[in-house]
């Protein structure tokens, strides 16, 4: 227990320097998305969600940062089947470390994996105006990997504005071939 609170007040301690040094920002964002499920055993629509979550970026220079963020995120897809339509919402705590090539001051190319920690899986059929949930967790893979690809510009010093597609590398559910596709247009302020 020693060790975990000394490594976290060196980090605080390092991180209080680097924001005294200009090259440390923090705060919080919020996205709307348009997910689906890609892969062979899935022919499903994109469906509206959204995201919330904090960000952290570390600017190692003028042109190179990394930023790590906690994001949680509504995803999932929607098709339908014979008039029967299904709504697959599956929601996760994302944890992406973008690494930030910046072209020009304002603008800055973002590369990374993300890891995703499921909290939430159900599936709603709809047949006419009849509705039937059901709890998919348990086939539900725990854990998903992608990699994002975006860009962020900056509106001022504080805020901006985000544009990422993130592909789902590993398969959602434990039996069907399904991942994850992600479109996000976000907004951030930093701190």
């Amino acid at each position: 227990m020693k060790k975990i609170a000394i490594a976290l007040v060196c980090m605080i301690m390092g991180l209080g320097a680097a924001n005294a040094q200009g090259n440390f920002t923090f705060g919080p964002k919020v996205g709307f998305d348009l997910t689906n499920f890609w892969g062979k055993d899935v022919k499903h629509g994109m469906q509206a969600n959204y995201q919330a979550g904090m960000f952290f970026e570390y600017r190692f220079n003028n042109g190179f940062a990394i930023a790590p963020e906690v994001v949680f995120a509504s995803q999932g897809g929607k098709g339908k089947v014979d008039g029967v339509k299904y709504t697959y919402t599956t929601n996760y705590i994302n944890v992406p470390v973008m690494l930030k090539y910046y072209v020009i001051p304002q603008l800055s190319i973002d590369f990374g994996p993300q890891i995703g920690f499921n909290v939430y899986s159900k599936q709603t059929t709809q047949v006419g105006e009849v509705k039937v949930k059901e709890d998919y967790k348990d086939v539900t893979n725990t854990v998903d990997f992608g990699l994002g690809l975006g860009a962020t510009y900056n509106l001022s010093t504080n805020a901006f504005v985000q544009a990422r597609y993130t592909m789902g590398m590993t398969n959602v559910f434990k039996a069907v071939s399904a991942k994850n596709g992600n479109i996000q247009i976000a907004f951030g302020y930093r701190f």
